[in-house]
């Protein structure tokens, strides 16, 4: 019997084989987790879908990777497109439209505090799921799970998002 060994990653908590990928340290994930995240890219990306649902995945697994040395505006990113999907319905174009116009009004963003829990999905649930739209309905319950992780944040995101549009 051959023993695997594993490793938690640090973001979402998510234990796994260890392989011999390297570390990358932009992100708070292991090298498995961010591996699972390239999988599920090119899925999103090669979905070719008209709501643009890779952005769905961009904005939750930035939500469940967090940490204080990422730059502020990933999070804040994340935060205000996982409030604009879950909260407000809308797709992944009109957020990523939203984050375009965003960045073009401010340059600074705050820090957010971290939950003590990044969500009861991961990627690897998504990617378990069936390809097509059970994987795609998989994926807005894993952004859903990511958003209500941060609850301590929600009101904190929303006032932001209606003082940098304001502006």
């Amino acid at each position: 019997m051959v023993e695997h060994e594993y490793r938690d990653c640090p973001g979402c908590g998510l234990h796994l084989p260890l392989s011999d990928a390297p570390a990358d340290q932009r992100f708070n994930a292991s090298p498995e987790c961010l591996a699972l995240h390239g999988e599920l890219t090119g899925y999103t990306v090669m979905r070719g879908d008209k709501d643009f649902i890779h952005q769905l995945l961009v904005d939750t697994y930035a939500a469940q990777h967090a940490d204080q040395r990422q730059p502020p505006i990933r999070l804040a990113f994340a935060l205000i497109g996982l409030h604009l999907a879950c909260d407000k319905g809308y797709t992944g174009k009109q957020v990523q439209h939203m984050h375009t116009l965003l960045a073009r009004r401010s340059k600074t963003w705050p820090a957010f505090a971290l939950p003590t829990q990044v969500g009861a999905l991961t990627v690897l649930d998504v990617l378990q799921a069936q390809p097509g739209e059970q994987r795609d309905a998989m994926l807005r319950r894993w952004a859903q799970s990511a958003w209500e992780a941060w609850g301590q944040e929600h009101a904190h995101v929303k006032a932001l998002l209606d003082r940098v549009m304001a502006d």
